[in-house]
């Protein structure tokens, strides 16, 4: 596949409508400072080639002043499904979108992918052991996060991940069935299970403002490497701490980003640099 030069100035004209106006501009991306469900009606159809969406998780967590976490759940499933109608739409033929959730919520968001015609890829776990035990349940250690596509994927590059050692003598920790030998020398596939995603403790990878959870660096990387090229155009709904959209920034990759409540936190951290990124030794294979 032919590499797409990444643009100089963000071209907003090209995916919005001019109804609705940016808080900012960076030269690969657009931040709207709004409810998501007021900025995407006004993106132009099959205009985005991959989505990434960390909504809240309906925990009763507190965000920001303008959002809510404590719907009923016939109401977040329903208000899910009605951001979830706009993301497919936007969505490129061979396009692919991710939902980070709670296992409870992506067993339910996952079907309706499915009824809107979109294909499953796979619901990778991502493990996570910063939760408390909860009695009378198995303790919960992962969230999902789900990958479709619309169609067959146009992208789909694969990455390797180092081979295991040993943290005490330096050995590798599987003999990988005898077969070593023959293994790719680059690292081994990378598996629908990701074990090696650091959580975000320290406040050098955390917004000072924003005292809500934020996603490690490598889980985004991860996404974008897997579904995007140079030029590419990824949206995130939920903008957060504005993690995805610096991993784009460093990627070189086009970015439209929506949060309702911390767009001026993100800025903030996109123009000074403050967002620190985890370390990756996933090798990404370009052909």
């Amino acid at each position: 596949m032919a590499k797409q030069q990444p643009l100089n100035l963000f071209d907003l004209e090209k995916f919005t409508l001019k109804k609705v106006k940016p808080y900012f501009l960076s030269p690969h991306g657009a931040l709207f400072n709004n409810d998501c469900l007021k900025v995407l009606p006004f993106l132009k159809s099959e205009s985005i080639d991959t989505i990434f969406a960390d909504p809240p998780f309906n925990l009763n967590k507190i965000y920001g002043a303008k959002s809510k976490d404590n719907l009923p759940e016939d109401q977040y499933v329903e208000w899910c499904k009605a951001w979830i109608d706009e993301c497919v739409r936007v969505l490129k033929p061979g396009g692919s979108i991710f939902l980070y959730n709670l296992p409870r919520w992506n067993i339910v968001l996952g079907a309706y992918l499915i009824e809107q015609g979109l294909l499953f890829r796979h619901d990778i776990t991502v493990e996570v052991k910063s939760t408390m035990p909860i009695a009378g349940r198995l303790y919960p250690s992962h969230y999902s996060l789900l990958y479709f596509s619309k169609g067959k994927p146009k992208t789909f590059r694969k990455v390797r991940t180092p081979i295991e050692l040993c943290r005490h003598c330096g050995k590798e920790i599987k003999d990988y069935g005898g077969h070593r030998g023959s293994m790719n020398p680059l690292g081994v596939n990378l598996r629908d299970v990701w074990n090696d995603i650091p959580p975000v403790r320290h406040w050098k990878f955390k917004s000072k403002d924003r005292q809500a959870n934020a996603l490690s660096t490598k889980l985004l990387d991860r996404v974008v490497e897997i579904s995007t090229v140079e030029g590419d155009v990824v949206l995130d709904p939920f903008g957060g701490s504005g993690t995805t959209f610096d991993v784009c920034e460093k990627k070189h990759r086009n970015w439209i980003g929506i949060e309702i409540d911390f767009a001026p936190q993100i800025k903030d951290r996109l123009i000074t640099k403050e967002i620190a990124h985890h370390k990756n030794s996933d090798y990404v294979e370009t052909e």
